[in-house]
């Protein structure tokens, strides 16, 4: 099938030089730029003042932690965290206008980069049967028609999404209203990224979270850092390396693209260091092929156990091993059994890189290994993750100073809505909580995560789609099948700050909700109001606007949720008008109802935060045996047949997550396109294709073959064998059908694919 979801349109592809250090003084110049064209000055600069400080507001990006105290560096943002802020505070609007001018069809047409530049969604909309166009509602009769679409059908008709920027007291009265509706289908962004990790973290240290706490990364005699990309994804990452190098550490760098965030960094805060080239980050950069990172760590693993054997005591940290682990006798057995060539023939490096990154590892205390979705999008992705705690506790780098491991989380508070009981499967003290602080009996049947409700939309089983945040379609694996199922639905709702191209792919009948963005001011009756977010290291904060919401007639996320399930559950007990009027109400539920914010609104207040318990950080393993636990999990090397290659997804420089900020990467050296192919050039020769040859890309799972039209190859650094293309242009390729083991997270970073010169 064809993309028919995503223009096809080239827009003039050009290469150049990459940048080939982070930030510095051009990103200054970008930031400011966007600045510029989206807000007045002066305002963008107060604003920018107040993001990720003390008091302020929480950047709606990443969710790299501040640094700890009382006090933040007086610019404690990177350049793509003002971007996000400059699209959320600019001063464009769009409202009947601009919807009387333009189809929803005619939107279809606009590139995702065209739909996210045309500014602020200002009033409520709908689309009503058979329109074409949207059209002003009021929130009054957007609420009637929502609610009593929800009190026509069963609670399992209905979907409520959530994306990671939802604040924690959102996100609770969200989850709260859905179960207390009757469904558990509460699908959530960390479904497509973290999920891998949730699980796997779960299972063998007892906490789907990471151990370390930013002065962790700054004192780590080394760090390793696996399919990850923080010059783009988490830039404020390289201040926290650039001390950890400073501080003596040393890092090694593994990924399948030498990413310019990995290599070498100027801090533009430190004018010293803008005048040089600044500091080298990556003191040995392994580039391993698309998802063999588990054969890398196995063999890793090997190699030190064989040299323990010789000499024991040397290589593992026995005394922690015999203390607080289970297991090992069985990794011990695998890794007697190992053949180590043929792990080292997987990865596409070579025996003495292998070896002297794992004489690196032998040499360090204190070992901290930080990933992203770099390793959590593969079918193996759970036994991967499994493996990187393998690695750490034969070293005894849990629950250590400097020393654990860091999942880097991407949305700012996408960890902080799990914590709040955001998920499709209701963990039973959670359910006796809620039963006892509200006396109602929530549903206990697992419910539908992303890829669950994408099957269910898909069978007609879904009546109301209900988005809070995010762009669903854009999202999604599969996008034509998460187009088909959204397009069955009788209802479709996403509460928003811009417009998207979930907006464009709708049920029967739709509404836009606009709500606040983290930059503005929430003034509710009782009072100037504040939500709270957490962190990528378990570290809950406040967070407050600054911004008049002007021109716009907007609503909170916290009051959309009440005022609906208000509307929709009559005889609720809960108090929901309480809950909107005064949110120090929600965060005392979430106290009562969510093991570790006793005190929330005394603890909330304080200039730092507070830090969530974390067994694992002070090795207290919540496991089946009390101890942190070893894996014995089966390598699956990729194995593709003639033609084939192995794409992985990745972001540009110019976007964060589905939000397309502009056409230019320039870290990569490519501008002006996205559609575009990185692939090594002899693989281009040997296609019969030369730079910038146009391409159809395909996929083929089951009795599927998708289909990604007119993209054009770009000779690249990566692994042969292996391509690299951005989402979610790409996502299309991916299949649904196919996920990671146990997870059920799609399997965006290593998809099999094959190319059709045009």
């Amino acid at each position: 099938m064809s993309n028919e979801l995503t223009p096809e349109r080239l827009t003039g592809l050009e290469l150049k030089e990459p940048t080939h250090i982070a930030a510095g003084i051009p990103a200054l110049r970008y930031s400011l730029k966007h600045v510029s064209e989206y807000m007045h000055v002066g305002e963008g600069l107060e604003t920018l003042a107040k993001l990720n400080q003390k008091g302020g507001f929480d950047c709606p990006g990443c969710a790299w932690p501040d640094p700890d105290g009382s006090r933040t560096p007086m610019a404690e943002y990177c350049e793509n965290g003002v971007k996000a802020i400059a699209e959320e505070a600019t001063k464009r609007r769009i409202g009947a206008d601009f919807f009387a001018a333009h189809a929803v069809d005619e939107l279809g047409q606009w590139t995702d980069y065209e739909l996210g530049k045309s500014g602020r969604i200002a009033q409520p909309l709908h689309l009503r049967p058979g329109a074409t166009h949207y059209t002003p509602i009021t929130w009054a009769e957007a609420f009637d028609q929502l609610a009593g679409n929800l009190r026509s059908i069963d609670p399992d008709e209905a979907v409520f999404y959530t994306s990671g920027r939802t604040s924690n007291e959102a996100a609770f009265v969200y989850q709260l209203f859905a179960r207390q509706y009757g469904t558990n289908n509460l699908p959530d962004c960390s479904n497509m990224c973290h999920e891998s990790t949730s699980k796997a973290l779960a299972e063998v240290l007892g906490l789907g979270k990471g151990s370390v706490t930013l002065e962790d990364i700054h004192n780590a005699d080394l760090i390793i850092c696996m399919g990850q990309n923080p010059g783009t994804n988490h830039p404020r990452m390289l201040t926290a390396l650039e001390k950890m190098k400073e501080n003596g550490g040393r890092m090694i760098s593994v990924n399948p693209l030498p990413e310019t965030g990995l290599m070498r960094f100027v801090n533009p805060q430190r004018p010293l260091k803008i005048a040089t080239r600044g500091t080298t980050l990556s003191d040995l950069f392994l580039q391993v092929k698309v998802n063999e990172d588990q054969s890398l760590i196995r063999a890793w693993l090997k190699i030190l156990y064989d040299r323990e054997k010789r000499s024991p005591g040397t290589y593992f940290d026995q005394e922690f091993i015999r203390d607080h682990t289970s297991g090992y006798d069985e990794l011990a057995e695998m890794l007697e059994n190992t053949d180590l060539d043929a792990c080292i023939a997987n990865t596409g490096l070579t025996r003495d890189e292998i070896e002297e990154t794992a004489g690196l590892i032998h040499g360090s205390e204190r070992i901290i290994i930080c990933y992203a979705m770099g390793l959590t999008q593969h079918e193996n992705s759970v036994d991967t993750i499994k493996e990187v705690v393998n690695l750490l506790l034969v070293k005894g780098s849990i629950g250590k100073d400097g020393a654990g491991i860091c999942p880097v989380r991407g949305h700012s508070n996408v960890q902080g809505d799990r914590t709040v009981g955001v998920w499709d499967k209701l963990k039973p003290e959670l359910a006796e909580a809620l039963r006892n602080y509200y006396n109602f009996e929530p549903p206990t049947e697992d419910g539908y995560d992303v890829v669950k409700t994408m099957e269910a939309m898909e069978a007609g089983k879904v009546k109301v789609f209900f988005a809070m945040g995010g762009n669903f379609v854009s999202a999604t694996p599969d996008t034509e099948r998460t187009a088909r199922g959204l397009r069955k639905c009788d209802l479709t709702v996403h509460v928003s700050t811009k417009l998207n191209r979930s907006h464009l792919v709708h049920g029967r009948e739709a509404l836009i909700l606009p709500c606040h963005g983290r930059t503005e001011i929430d003034l509710q009756a009782g009072g100037e109001q504040f939500v709270s977010c957490e962190n990528s290291m378990g570290v809950v904060q406040m967070s407050k606007g600054i911004l008049e919401a002007e021109d716009m007639n907007l609503m909170s996320e916290v009051a959309i949720v009440c005022e609906l399930a208000r509307l929709t559950l009559p005889e609720s007990n809960v108090p929901w008008v309480e809950y909107r009027k005064d949110y120090d109400t929600v965060r005392d539920a979430i106290a009562a109802c969510i093991p570790g914010f006793e005190r929330y609104n005394e603890k909330v207040r304080q200039p730092a935060g507070f830090y969530l318990p974390n067994g694992p950080r002070n090795r207290r393993f919540e496991t089946s045996t009390g101890k942190a636990q070893f894996s014995s999990t089966e390598l699956t090397p990729n194995q593709l047949a003639e033609g084939e290659f192995l794409m992985t997804t990745v972001r540009s420089h110019d976007q964060y997550n589905t939000t397309i900020y502009g056409l230019h990467d320039r870290y990569r050296g490519i501008h002006n396109e996205r559609r575009v192919v990185m692939m090594h050039a002899d693989d281009i020769a040997a296609l019969g294709a030369v730079s910038g040859t146009v391409v159809d890309v395909t996929s083929e799972y089951g009795d599927e073959k998708r289909r990604a039209r007119k993209f054009q190859l770009v000779p690249y650094s990566i692994p042969r064998g292996c391509v690299a293309m951005y989402f979610p242009e790409a996502n299309v390729l991916v299949p649904s059908g196919v996920t990671a083991r146990g997870s059920n997270c799609p399997i965006s970073k290593s998809v099999r694919v094959r190319f059709e010169v045009i």
